[in-house]
């Protein structure tokens, strides 16, 4: 331990907050090796992402999830890679049931809400199901119904009947019954980002990973969106977790570099709570306390298929509109299609893969 006291103490000297994103990631990661020494992994993770909320606060942290969604092209990849395979799925439907398994700040479905709009003979009917945890409550600065109101007066603006339903309950948690779901709509059920923080086979009885996409084939789905971080930090080995943790960060830490400027505050803002966090809990924890548990798309792949899902491929409109949207960030982005899916990256590494499934 004497050992381990002095080159933490030595690491400290040699990593940064606003140095280059090597020193920046890696000041999270000492951080995070020091909360697992200290066993305190899990209270650095909840400290991050709730308490109560102080509304100041929750917007502020709603402001550094706003810029990050606007200096990388992640999420916007995510959401309109499922926009497009969904209104594909159903665009001869009248009914449309979206079931949202993290519906966040609902920002996704404004874009496909417009789109609806201008459907040849008039917009469907549009229910969303919008299921969420205490993390997205915090930066909204209050409960669903923020979301729903919003959704809705967008809705009322372009002219397309719309229903929203909160269900304020943790995805793994979530049961047929808790869906509503009503006879002759049609299902599209969203998981963004969501999956990898739900238990599997390796951390207990319940395996929830399985369980949920069971439950959800059970629904006779249109079709079934995945968006999921391309890392594979669930069932590794400590050390390979940690090496992989630094890969895989160290390429979004850089491209974050490129966006905004080093002294920015707002940058090490981002980094700080929208980042941080998710290296201290795959770094720090064990067993049930470790929420971030990361898979590559081939294990996905293998949960879908044994759940009783087919690919759905994705279209080549969509191709071309993520390549459009990707022009105006830097060119060190790259979109490749393979296997039916497509995968986000920065430089030769994958970050963020999107499939659909029916």
């Amino acid at each position: 331990m004497f050992t381990v006291d002095w080159l933490i103490a030595e690491l400290r000297g040699l990593v940064s907050v606003s140095g280059e994103p090597i020193q920046r990631l890696g000041a999270y990661a000492v951080e995070g090796l020091v909360a697992r020494l200290a066993s305190s992994g899990s209270a650095i993770y909840n400290a991050l992402r709730c308490k109560e909320p102080v509304l100041p606060a929750s917007m502020e942290l709603l402001s550094y999830m706003h810029v990050l969604y606007e200096i990388c092209p992640y999420f916007k990849f995510g959401y309109m890679s499922a926009n497009g395979a969904i209104a594909e799925a159903i665009k001869e439907e009248n009914r449309i049931h979206i079931i949202d398994f993290q519906i966040s700040q609902g920002t996704q479905w404004i874009t496909l809400i417009k789109a609806l709009a201008d459907r040849p003979g008039g917009p469907p009917h549009i229910r969303i199901t919008g299921i969420d945890d205490s993390t997205s409550a915090y930066a909204r600065g209050g409960g669903l119904e923020i979301v729903g109101g919003r959704l809705k007066m967008l809705a009322q603006q372009f002219k397309v009947p719309f229903e929203f339903r909160a269900v304020g309950i943790p995805a793994s948690e979530i049961q047929v019954e808790n869906l509503k779901i009503q006879p002759g709509e049609a299902i599209a059920v969203n998981f963004a980002l969501v999956l990898h923080h739900m238990p599997d086979e390796s951390v207990g009885t319940q395996n929830h990973r399985d369980r949920l996409l069971r439950m959800v084939k059970g629904l006779y789905p249109k079709v079934v969106t995945l968006v999921e971080q391309e890392s594979n930090t669930n069932t590794a080995p400590f050390f390979a977790r940690f090496v992989e943790t630094l890969n895989y960060y160290s390429a979004i830490f850089e491209s974050i570099d490129v966006a905004l400027p080093r002294e920015h505050r707002e940058r090490i803002n981002v980094e700080q709570h929208c980042l941080a966090r998710e290296v201290v809990n795959i770094i720090a924890c064990e067993g049930v306390e470790r929420v971030e548990r990361h898979e590559l798309l081939g294990k996905w792949r293998s949960r879908f298929a044994m759940a009783g899902f087919k690919p759905y491929p994705l279209s080549s409109y969509v191709n071309g509109a993520i390549k459009a949207l990707l022009g105006k960030y830097s060119s060190k982005y790259t979109l490749e299609e393979k296997d039916g899916a497509l995968y986000l990256g920065w430089m030769d590494r994958h970050l963020v893969s999107s499939c659909a499934w029916r």
